[in-house]
């Protein structure tokens, strides 16, 4: 089974020196039952469909299991969610060891809210902490983007 461990931290400084590259992407939800999402995903010129499952009791870990699918799908796909778009664009940023930080930056009813994410090997796995990276909010549902489109960052 296909495991993503990853962690999420709020963004306090400016981080844009040490981006490698950037994504735009819209994406959006068929559906968000805490037990599992469906997102749809456009990502720059490629398009996803997304399962996953709960996440454990630390937060850090759940079941992902993704597969591309043609633009036109997606955009297909995209009519048929009942939420709202997330509009964001996503920073590359490297860290060590392959890994990378994804800063998101959010639009619309999300704008000014800044996330960087790592996805890691393992859960206890050691990575450089920059100083732009703000407080943890992994596990906190209120950060999933499966949460912000039904409680965007404009209501909080």
């Amino acid at each position: 089974m296909a495991q993503e461990i990853e962690r999420k931290f709020l963004v306090k400084a400016d981080f844009k020196a040490f981006v490698q590259r950037k994504i735009r992407i819209k994406q959006a939800y068929i559906s968000i039952d805490p037990e599992r999402t469906v997102r749809i995903r456009i990502a720059d010129n490629k398009a996803y469909i997304t399962i996953k499952g709960k996440s454990n009791n630390s937060g850090v870990t759940r079941y992902e299991w993704e597969k591309e699918i043609s633009v036109l799908e997606a955009n297909d796909l995209l009519n048929l969610c009942n939420y709202s778009i997330i509009d964001k664009t996503r920073y590359i940023i490297p860290v060590n060891d392959n890994l990378y930080f994804e800063v998101d930056e959010f639009y619309g009813d999300n704008n000014g809210l800044l996330i960087a994410e790592i996805e890691l090997p393992a859960e206890d796995a050691y990575f450089d902490k920059p100083s732009w990276l703000g407080k943890e909010v992994t596990g906190n549902k209120k950060y999933y983007n499966s949460m912000l489109v039904t409680n965007p960052f404009v209501n909080w």
